[in-house]
């Protein structure tokens, strides 16, 4: 499970750090794509297999899954951290959610996502109402 907000750098060749606590999970190897809201997401092999089950099962017939499936596997690329923990993020991702040096790098459950950091601010930002109002619809009588 990934949590936790981080603020590592990419380096002048688009490198990122991992955060330490995220490393071990993602030593065999993951994948980086396109997310919703501009950011990037990051997948561990097992969980983007899942993802890639699920998406199987969708009707190709469905134009909604076509042009999903186009979209998350057309800027996808396997990644394998090096023994620093780095991971190349490439040229076309780091143009599609605005990254330069400064990146945020959340925990989403089952994935990670990279934000540029002034994008983040304005997204939870805008979020923070509706978090406390959905939390009836997402977890009723909690």
């Amino acid at each position: 499970m990934f949590f936790g907000t981080h603020t590592p750098k990419l380096d002048d060749k688009g490198r990122l750090f991992l955060p330490a606590k995220f490393r071990e999970e993602l030593a065999e190897g993951l994948v980086v794509t396109r997310g919703q809201e501009r950011c990037l997401t990051v997948w561990s092999m097992t969980d983007f297999s899942r993802l890639t089950d699920r998406l199987r099962e969708a009707p190709v017939t469905n134009k909604g899954t076509r042009d999903y499936v186009r979209m998350l596997f057309a800027a996808a690329s396997h990644e394998v951290p090096d023994k620093q923990g780095r991971i190349n993020i490439p040229p076309p991702l780091r143009e599609y959610a605005s990254l330069s040096k400064d990146v945020m790098v959340i925990g989403a459950m089952n994935r990670i996502e990279i934000w540029d950091p002034g994008a983040w601010q304005t997204y939870s930002e805008e979020q923070e109402q509706k978090f406390s109002e959905l939390s009836d619809e997402v977890f009723p009588g909690i």
